[in-house]
């Protein structure tokens, strides 16, 4: 049972009460339409604003004087989203009575269908204090499942309405009202579906939605454990929409599990990626537990991978651990490639890839906009122009060989375990054959913008991407692959350009995007043909 503050748990209440006296207000005036009993329910519009009001502060007061940890916490988050969405449907009463009132021919309402709905909105209100109080997601569920018989009541009453519009004996203007007091119903019952939603992440300790939580039920079936055993912690929203949390066991506090959930596709992306490096290199990925879709979504159940992430390492750990992660994972991708190299000729399509996405940067950062820069008297060609001269020019310039990458290789998405001295790869859903260089570019950018912008952080960056490229370049040379470092070049134009588009910081997508282009221009400013002389100056472009 939740401890809640007295004065949350009355006002609760009230609020409960409140909303349940204008629904019996509003089910008496589709029996009998009278002016006394509207009035009833406009002349109460404050009261629910006010309960609301004074949950909402005593929920702020409560959070403001307990840590985030605190298992409170979620709770009153998820307490201020019910008392919203409970004013929310006082809102709705007051709206579906104005609507009723402008029907003239009150029979074409046909308000003998509504009790029943009302009677479902109230079932939904009497439930809200007793499963909150007791953190019974069952209940809460119950509360949710409303919904359903509230949209098909909507559904049968729209049927009934449409049908009406084709007797010329009807009121068009009755039919649109009556309309919009079915539509204010289906709101009532979004609303409640909205209730259950934010009691079921109380209890859980994360926000969910129906759809999240049956397929998080059915993962926990799959592992023999109960959901209401553990707890969930976010560790990263994508940007594709996909949520990742962490499953934690509440006894033992210790990590079970990692939950992956979004879009089917998209996870559906993920799960093929990371079967095809079990396949292709075993032990690089993490083993996946469950798997499981609903409808439009998809969820995975992903092993817990000991370690931290290279971004962790790279902005709060010593140099020893910095450099024996940097060592493990060159080991590491070298092998990968050796492994996966195959004799098909590789295209990395990085200006085509930084074309489509100008508009999206663009759109963050406005005065990138394609304008020509004058310096000197001279009128320099613009961004735009430089890529699509570029693009040209790589088309011709490919990989001698393929390699199996990992795809979106962001330093957040490589994890590091210090007791086995060992590399995993994590996010495996762009997975596939390609030019190395993609690979590279990525990781060696997405430790560039990482934004710590003081001397010594920015040290140790630039100390990392160095190394890194010292030891691929000498893979490069290895493997006789001579246009590594002109097809780099672009390849970290396209990444320091289009990472700008999560940079808000002026100065430094500033810097970025003037080293996309001044990449772009040395690229350029090599004679065709001559691509494997080309040679980038790497203290120029990473050291600030």
């Amino acid at each position: 049972m939740i401890n809640a503050p007295k004065t949350i748990r009355e006002n609760l209440r009230f609020l409960c009460a409140e909303i349940d006296g204008q629904l019996i207000q509003l089910e008496a005036f589709f029996k009998e339409p009278a002016a006394a009993t509207a009035r009833r329910i406009t002349d109460r519009a404050g009261y629910a604003h006010n309960l609301k009001s004074r949950i909402l502060a005593a929920c702020v007061q409560q959070m403001a004087g307990a840590r985030k940890t605190d298992r409170k916490h979620p709770a009153l988050r998820s307490l201020e989203f019910v008392a919203t969405d409970l004013q929310r449907i006082a809102n709705l009463v007051r709206q579906s009575l104005r609507h009723a009132e402008r029907i003239e021919t009150f029979a074409t309402l046909e308000p003998h269908r509504y009790p029943a709905m009302v009677s479902r909105v109230r079932e939904g209100v009497a439930r809200i204090e007793d499963a909150f109080l007791s953190r019974d997601s069952e209940k809460a569920i119950e509360i949710g499942q409303l919904q359903n018989r509230i949209e098909a009541d909507y559904r049968k009453l729209f049927k009934v309405y449409t049908r009406g519009m084709r007797d010329p004996d009807r009121s068009p203007a009755d039919i649109a009202n009556s309309l919009l007091v079915a539509s204010e119903f289906q709101r009532m019952g979004e609303s409640l579906r909205s209730i259950s939603e934010a009691l079921i992440s109380a209890n859980l300790g994360q926000a969910v939605n129906f759809e999240r939580y049956f397929t998080l039920q059915n993962l926990m079936s799959d592992l023999g454990t109960a959901s209401e055993d553990v707890s969930i912690e976010t560790i990263a929203e994508t940007r594709s929409g996909s949520s990742i949390s962490a499953i934690r066991d509440k006894k033992t506090e210790t990590v079970t599990a990692v939950f992956k959930d979004g879009d089917k596709s998209k996870v559906k992306e993920e799960r093929q990626g990371v079967k095809s490096w079990h396949s292709i290199y075993p032990g690089l990925a993490p083993k996946i537990l469950s798997y499981r879709k609903r409808n439009q979504s998809a969820a995975l159940l992903i092993e817990h991978l000991p370690g931290l992430t290279f971004e962790h390492i790279v902005l709060n750990e010593g140099d020893a651990l910095r450099d024996r992660a940097l060592a493990s994972l060159s080991r590491t991708l070298k092998d990968v490639w050796k492994k996966t190299r195959t004799a098909e000729p590789a295209e990395l399509g990085s200006m085509q890839q930084l074309a489509k996405r100008l508009e999206e940067v663009r759109r963050v950062h406005p005065h990138f906009r394609n304008t020509g820069i004058r310096f000197a008297g001279e009128t320099l060609p613009s961004i735009d122009s430089l890529i699509h001269e570029a693009a040209a020019r790589e088309a011709r310039v490919t990989a001698p060989f393929s390699v199996y990458i990992h795809g979106d290789f962001n330093v957040d998405n490589i994890i590091y375990d210090p007791g086995e001295n060992r590399i995993h790869f994590i996010d495996l859903h762009r997975s596939r054959y390609m030019d190395y260089v993609q690979d590279v570019s990525v990781f060696m950018v997405s430790n560039y913008r990482l934004q710590a912008l003081d001397q010594e952080t920015r040290r140790r960056i630039s100390d990392v991407t160095l190394a890194f490229h010292k030891s691929v370049r000498a893979f490069a040379r290895k493997q006789g692959d001579d246009t590594f470092e002109f097809r780099l070049a672009l390849g970290l134009a396209r990444s320091f350009a289009t990472s700008t588009r999560f940079i808000l910081d002026k100065s430094h997508a500033r810097r970025m995007w003037l080293r996309a282009r001044y990449l772009i221009e040395q690229a350029l400013a090599c004679p065709p043909g001559a691509e494997a002389r080309f040679r980038l100056q790497m203290k120029e472009i990473f050291v600030d």
